[in-house]
């Protein structure tokens, strides 16, 4: 591996051992790590690795210069240059996280608060403005756990979701949006007005058609967090597209009205499992050629 790829990898904390090793035996190496250390004092969430050499290239690239006298000034400006290039690069750059079909995952906002990031969705935010603007725009579906605090916003292409500390679900998919609140006070904004959401209400958008549910009991979390989609006379087209989202697969529907509303709910870990809850509630039959699922009438 050359030297611009070992100082690139050193960069992004990605060197395995016999890299590292490699790097340490760089004729400059000690005056690369100077250089790392004095770009702690900039706060930076992220950092591209490809901008940061750019920025260490010029000092770097006077190492072997006869002519010293005035070399301690380039590291100064490469640090000072390197440093505020990384802060106002990262500061500004939002933080754009995605999950992948049948992956979850975990977030942790900068004031703590907590995402659970469900399948095929992505959220995105912005570190550097987080204090002052509570703000992640969504694609897909979440679970938040918010910190109190200044208003927090989740921004989605069909509405806007505005709290101050509470626990909800946000689901905005094609045509469907729906915001669930499991504790506190949700406000959420869509077409010009605003409906307020208190615990065990929830409220559906779906083809455009506004639906409020209140005092239904729902549990203390969405079931999709412990394996499990459920839904309440939803259309089975949305249905079929959520199984997509947590099976690897394409499912040919021309055969069936998806316009049908379905009660129930199918496991996210067992797809075999998942098409009997789905298709015998409804009296539809399958059949299955690799990753694709064709549903027809019995």
């Amino acid at each position: 591996m050359n030297r611009e790829e070992l100082i690139k990898k050193w960069l992004d904390n990605n060197l395995d051992a016999q890299e590292q090793k490699a790097f340490e035996q760089l004729s400059d190496f000690e005056e690369i790590i100077r250089l790392g250390d004095a770009m702690t004092h900039f706060k930076a969430p992220q950092f591209n690795t490809d901008k940061g050499y750019e920025a260490l290239k010029p000092t770097l690239n006077h190492k072997s210069s006869t002519n010293t006298w005035y070399k301690p000034l380039l590291r100064i400006a490469a640090v000072l240059a390197l440093g505020f290039s990384i802060y106002y690069y990262t500061g500004s750059l939002d933080t754009n996280i995605n999950t992948d079909i049948a992956q979850l995952t975990t977030i942790e906002l900068p004031d703590a608060s907590a995402v659970e990031l469900n399948a095929n969705s992505s959220i995105t935010f912005n570190n550097r403005k987080w204090e002052n603007n509570r703000e992640v725009h969504l694609n897909g579906e979440a679970f938040f756990i918010v910190a109190k605090g200044k208003k927090f916003d989740v921004i989605t292409s069909d509405g806007v979701v505005s709290v101050l500390g509470t626990q909800f679900n946000v689901k905005q998919r094609k045509n469907y949006f729906e915001v669930t609140c499991y504790e506190g006070l949700v406000a959420v904004e869509y077409n010009g007005t605003v409906t307020k959401l208190s615990p065990g209400n929830s409220i559906k958008l779906i083809d455009g058609n506004p639906i409020v549910a209140k005092e239904n009991l729902f549990p203390s979390a969405p079931t999709w967090l412990k394996g499990e989609s459920s839904f309440k006379e939803i259309p089975l087209k949305y249905v079929i597209s959520e199984l997509e989202n947590h099976y690897d697969l394409s499912i040919d529907s021309d055969a069936i009205d998806t316009s049908r509303l379905f009660t129930g709910s199918f496991t996210n870990k067992n797809l075999e499992l998942a098409l009997k809850s789905i298709t015998i509630p409804l009296n539809l039959d399958y059949s299955k050629s690799g990753s694709s699922i064709v549903l027809r009438r019995e």
